[in-house]
């Protein structure tokens, strides 16, 4: 009876220890972004998403087992012209009215370098899901703006087709778009406990 109880102990501690190495960590939309760049005719332009939400569950002690779920305003688009982002945000790209959200789940981390990994997951344009990998770089964790917590920088990029997601555009107008689209995030996120 003795050593069923302490074996009953030592699991429910190791359970405890395991449970103590992940960690939540609310991305802060106020000091993360997520951009793109895309040809016209001859040149790139580049626009952000400046309203960036979501979560990312971290495992320090083997960090293949996070994972993150992600949400951008897409009505939070800036391009630097008025004109381009209601166009953009209109039915022709990516209809905001109908689709405000674009989302990414992933699926699993595969470590790729020292603090690289390849996270593949699924995300979500319009009405359209597909799996994509993004080439993510952990940038460290460090101690937060208020005393006791800690947050996590993060970095990552992806290439993406946006036909794919049904974002085309006029026809002759769409024709002078490029199709590929080089993505770009920055990510600071901070401990919760919740």
């Amino acid at each position: 009876m003795i050593k069923r109880l302490l074996t009953l102990c030592s699991a429910l501690a190791l359970a405890a220890a395991v449970r103590a190495d992940v960690e939540v960590y609310k991305i802060d939309p106020v000091h993360s972004s997520a951009g793109f760049t895309i040809r016209h005719i001859m040149t790139k332009f580049s626009s952000s998403f400046t309203s960036v939400n979501g979560r990312i569950t971290v495992d320090r002690a083997n960090l293949e087992n996070s994972h993150v779920e992600a949400t951008i305003d897409v009505g939070a688009l800036n391009t630097a012209n008025e004109h381009r982002d209601d166009d953009i945000k209109g039915p022709n790209y990516f209809d905001v009215a109908k689709f405000p959200m674009m989302s990414f789940k992933s699926k699993s981390w595969k470590k790729t370098g020292e603090n690289t990994f390849d996270i593949t997951g699924d995300l979500t344009i319009r009405d359209v899901t597909k799996e994509v990998v993004l080439h993510a770089a952990l940038d460290g964790f460090g101690p937060g703006m208020r005393p006791g917590t800690q947050l996590s920088s993060w970095e990552a990029t992806t290439v993406l087709n946006r036909k794919d997601f049904g974002v085309t555009g006029p026809a002759m107008i769409g024709k002078a778009l490029g199709d590929e689209v080089t993505v770009n995030i920055s990510i600071e996120s901070d401990e919760t406990k919740t």
